[in-house]
């Protein structure tokens, strides 16, 4: 079976010293479990795994009880340290401040249980993390896949990793699209906004979030004013309330809005967003666009290789911590433009859709970038950029 590389830094933090409990945090069906799984088979210590998926949501003591469990275990089996894996914990109330409990308890008395949290919710996850347990956890981050994990563990080729994206669950699937698209939406879509978001955000319109996330999935790619989807969406709503569920949108990992690069954060945050989705799947199984028809239109193409591109960028940007936006003045434009540390990267995306412009010499005197290129024609190849793990700081 195919591992991931957060499988061997899992690996290797189980084989350190008790100090953090280990939270594995990322989108839906993106392989959480099935990685710690793995991890489980091959580490030496003794372990359990229990989830909290079945249990009723306000019996909180059932952590202690498993917890209590997994010390008799470690203590009648004369073992010097044990770990105990529990799934699904965030559907438990105030899970967290159990977690903690327990977590304390063990440090005082010198008991060397390891712990490895995770769930289906990654909004609910982060909510309990930063409530009761700041300074008891690392994370471990599993964005969508990339084109190199889809193309090594499926064989997917680059041209359907544009179209079908990096749901593992639907690579399969890919030759029925019908099928395939049922399942993105089924298993995917519904899940995502229904109980991960609708059950852990206070949403008032909760119609409007779905129509603001199907209808910004079909835009990705390109630079929309709030103003104007609004004025595009059934259910009544104002930009405001349209920011806020976009911002829980990029928390979750779907749908995010980048704004435009400058100097100082009132001109980013006050920008046109330009919308992106995190997974060309959710892109291409709501656009109503077969995968003949986008491939064999270049115009059409080149939204969806964009896509694939800022895709990359924004999973990327979550495990090596930078930020991601664009630049336009005018007619000159950078598709995307990475910033740490206050040092930035640009990069202008060439594909059928667009003509050459002078966006990438432009902004590189105004703001003279560590790094400026271009992906795809007359650039770095679009299947090597995808290749790169973007250490473009290091």
């Amino acid at each position: 079976m195919y591992k991931r590389k957060q499988f061997s830094e899992l690996l290797s933090r189980l084989s350190e010293r008790r100090d953090k409990i280990q939270v594995i945090s990322g989108p839906r069906q993106v392989g959480k479990s099935t990685m710690v799984k793995q991890v489980m088979q091959e580490v030496s210590i003794p372990n359990m795994l229990v989830s909290a998926d079945s249990v009723q949501k306000n019996n909180t003591t059932w952590i202690g009880e498993m917890w209590d469990t997994a010390r008799a275990r470690m203590r009648m089996g004369k073992h010097n340290e044990y770990l105990l894996v529990i799934d699904e914990v965030h559907k438990l109330d105030n899970w967290s401040e159990e977690v903690k409990k327990q977590w304390d308890a063990d440090t005082f008395n010198d008991i060397n249980l390891k712990i490895v949290i995770l769930g289906s919710s990654r909004l609910l996850l982060k909510d309990g993390l930063t409530e009761s347990l700041a300074g008891r956890y690392e994370l471990i981050r599993m964005p969508h896949w990339s084109y190199t994990e889809m193309r090594d563990a499926f064989g997917m080729d680059l041209d359907k990793f544009i179209y079908f994206g990096g749901y593992p669950g639907g690579a399969r699937l890919t030759a029925s699209e019908a099928r395939w698209r049922r399942y993105i939406k089924d298993s995917i879509i519904a899940p995502a906004i229904e109980h991960d978001i609708l059950m852990t955000k206070v949403i008032y319109k909760p119609e409007l979030m779905k129509q603001l996330f199907e209808l910004g999935c079909t835009y990705s790619g390109e630079e929309i004013s709030l103003t104007k989807l609004l004025g595009q969406l059934q259910d009544a709503g104002n930009v405001t309330t349209l920011a806020n569920y976009l911002t829980t949108l990029t928390e979750s990992q779907l749908l995010c809005g980048l704004q435009k690069y400058a100097n100082d954060n009132a001109r980013k945050y006050n920008s046109v967003p330009k919308l992106m989705v995190f997974n060309t799947s959710l892109f291409s199984a709501l656009s109503g666009i077969s995968f003949k028809k986008a491939f064999t239109t270049p115009k059409i193409w080149g939204r969806w290789v964009e896509s694939t591109i800022g895709a990359h960028i924004l999973n990327m940007a979550d495990e090596q911590d930078f930020k991601v936006y664009y630049w336009r003045e005018q007619n000159d434009e950078v598709d995307f433009v990475i910033e740490c540390n206050r040092q930035c990267v640009a990069i202008e995306v060439k594909s059928g859709r667009r003509t050459t412009n002078k966006g990438l010499s432009v902004f590189s005197t105004k703001f003279r970038p560590v790094h400026s290129f271009v992906v795809g024609s007359g650039g770095v190849p679009v299947e090597e950029f995808l290749s790169w793990d973007l250490n473009v700081f290091d």
